[in-house]
């Protein structure tokens, strides 16, 4: 009876944590509480899994979203009808088009993620005793800025590759004709400069407080919806993080188009270089995208960003808990939570 009890009370516990911004970071499956403990391993990567699994499934609706971002003259439609353009126009395949260099560079990102925070919130919960949001928020960030600094010129590689071979509306936008990742990688730097793979960075690490309230959020109704022991069940945990990716993608979406713009690499500006010329690159954009399409120009695809993130980031709650969940109770690990 015991046995059972106890049992039902880690699973309890561990259902109570949440991917990112309470990954059980605390966990102490053994005497060692080593960052590169294989118990964290383990965590990251059921995070990648969870990720690129989310995905593969809702991808062609980050197709649709990255089109009208990039091509302004492209007329924004409902979701669906843009897909059935693509398909009609492109091939079915072309929703698919640049799958391998996006996943890839999703699992370096993930990793890179993941990793991060989960010895940051280690060595707090090692110096303090516990975690607390306010904390974690800031942990978000720093994670997050590593990753930006790390992992962009891999979106940058990709985003091009993503929209190589795109039937576009506006005539300005030329083809790129990459072979592969790496080709695109050398075309880049013999083409463009170095500097070129970190387009889009300024407004990246701003991004970076997107995920960081996004699990502030989710970690916010998470422990609301589990107070006093109460189990959470999956179709919640679905919820809360639908709501809390909502809240932060609608907040900094027309940043997520100057970035999409700028990673592509054909909007060309004067102005100084280093950060004061990304300043002056995203304001320009957004500058110009509101005098040439409104205010409302800076939220084409939203339909298809909000479909394609609340879906992959609530599928990827799900995928996660219940992996991680499994995963230890084969492992017969004992975790000791804390909160």
């Amino acid at each position: 009876m015991e046995t059972a009890i106890k049992e039902t009370n880690i699973q309890t516990q561990l259902k109570k944590k949440t991917v990112f911004a309470t990954l059980p970071l605390n966990c102490a499956v053994s005497q060692d509480k080593s960052v590169l403990h294989y118990s964290n391993l383990v965590l990251v990567l059921v995070g990648v899994l969870g990720s690129v699994t989310a995905m593969t499934v809702f991808f062609p609706l980050d197709t649709a979203r990255i089109r009208l971002q990039v091509d302004e003259n492209r007329k924004s439609k409902s979701t669906p009808v843009i897909l059935a353009e693509i398909a009609k126009e492109e091939g079915i395949p072309a929703l698919y088009r640049g799958w391998f260099p996006v996943i890839s560079s999703l699992c370096c990102s993930n990793f890179v993620y993941f990793y991060t925070f989960n010895a940051l919130k280690k060595l707090v919960i090692k110096s303090q005793g516990r975690s607390r949001p306010g904390k974690d928020l800031l942990i978000g960030f720093i994670s997050g800025a590593v990753n930006v600094l790390l992992t962009t010129p891999m979106w940058v590689v990709n985003t091009r590759l993503k929209l190589q071979g795109a039937k576009f509306r506006n005539e300005e936008l030329h083809q790129t004709h990459y072979s592969g990742i790496l080709d695109a990688f050398s075309q880049i730097i013999a083409n463009e400069g170095v500097g070129t793979l970190w387009n889009g960075t300024l407004p990246s690490l701003v991004l970076v407080f997107n995920p960081a309230v996004q699990f502030m959020f989710y970690e916010a109704m998470k422990r609301k919806a589990g107070r006093g022991g109460r189990k959470i069940t999956s179709a919640e945990i679905f919820l809360i993080g639908a709501i809390a990716k909502a809240i932060a993608t609608s907040a900094t979406y027309p940043l997520q188009t100057v970035q999409a713009i700028l990673r592509f690499g054909q909007y060309k500006t004067e102005g100084k270089g280093g950060i004061l010329g990304s300043l002056q690159s995203v304001v320009n954009l957004l500058m110009d995208r509101i005098k040439r399409r409104g205010v409302l120009g800076l939220y084409k695809g939203l339909e298809a960003k909000l479909l394609q993130t609340v879906l992959t980031a609530a599928l990827m709650f799900v995928v996660y808990e219940k992996i991680t969940a499994a995963t230890f109770k084969v492992m017969r690990l004992n975790p000791k939570l804390q909160h």
